[in-house]
């Protein structure tokens, strides 16, 4: 397993904007990974390690996170979109499956319906095609607001936000330990999503497509079940159990079986006509949801 990476930058042609990747190398079908909202690349390494022995892959720091540029002018869907084609095109990945969770699993999806010819494979973890309700960006920036910055150690921040990857984003300054990102960016980046539902970009995704869900996840079974039903991609679904939102932070090891399973059919295959059948042992490692069939 792979455990070092090497950082990239990329400049998006859009608007100048600096992109920092964590490259693992590795060879074989490209892999990229795309965070969410307020997190970072290295929220990935556990999956990268573990993909890196057969894949290339690149975690991408998004505009307005950990190491890319700060404070971005545009934080719209297209230009994230237009972010995940420049470390494409610059880095030499060519038809890469894409994964992302969450608002970074939105600019997966995104990707693959404007650009069909370019992706080879989707997975969407904690993500669909729904808007967004309309307090999201409110709801976002109070729980921003109620972190007690700054962290005055590492330690304390752990306790805080309840996660080591999460701690792991913040960088020190000389009074302590803040996030990799602007509170109000945050809020913009997230308000396009409530502005209106995306099934039209949905049903253009053309690649086979898994969907992760976490039994205690924020996915509703309505968008679910609608996501499994066409007219929309080849599409699998399971479900993590004990899993909340960040399905690849509370359950890596079930993540990784679901995903190197889902790869092994699908992401290798010249015909993408069929949905991926998922082995026995991946399997195992999952739970079917009530509102959905596995």
């Amino acid at each position: 397993m792979t455990t070092t990476w090497t950082e990239r930058i990329v400049t998006s042609p859009r608007d100048g904007v600096r992109l920092s990747c964590r490259d693992w190398g590795g060879t074989g079908v490209p892999v990229v990974l795309l965070h969410g909202l307020a997190g970072h690349a290295g929220e990935w390494d556990a999956a990268a390690g573990h993909l890196s022995p057969h894949h290339r892959v690149v975690a991408v720091d998004q505009r307005g996170h950990g190491a890319s540029e700060r404070r971005p002018a545009d934080v719209s869907r297209a230009a994230h979109v237009a972010d995940v084609l420049a470390v494409t095109a610059q880095l030499g990945l060519e038809r890469p499956v894409l994964i992302g969770q969450s608002l970074g699993g939105h600019t997966a999806l995104l990707t693959a319906a404007a650009h069909p010819d370019l992706v080879r494979a989707l997975v969407l973890v904690e993500a669909g095609a729904a808007a967004a309700d309309p307090a999201t960006p409110d709801e976002i920036g109070a729980v921003l607001d109620s972190w007690p910055l700054p962290f005055p150690t590492l330690d304390s921040a752990r306790a805080f936000l309840g996660s080591e990857a999460w701690a792991a984003g913040l960088e020190q300054r000389a009074d302590g330990w803040y996030p990799r990102f602007e509170r109000d960016v945050m809020v913009a980046a997230i308000t396009e999503n409530t502005t209106r539902d995306w099934w039209p970009e949905w049903q253009r995704v053309a690649c086979p497509t898994l969907l992760v869900f976490g039994e205690k996840g924020i996915i509703r079974p309505e968008e679910a079940q609608r996501m499994l039903t066409p007219p929309g991609p080849p599409t699998t679904a399971v479900c993590v159990p004990g899993a909340a939102h960040d399905v690849h932070l509370d359950r890596p090891g079930a993540l990784h079986a679901i995903v190197t399973g889902f790869l092994a059919a699908e992401a290798v295959k010249p015909d993408h006509s069929h949905p991926a059948d998922h082995s026995t042992s991946t399997r195992a490692e999952i739970k079917q949801c009530d509102h959905m069939s596995v």
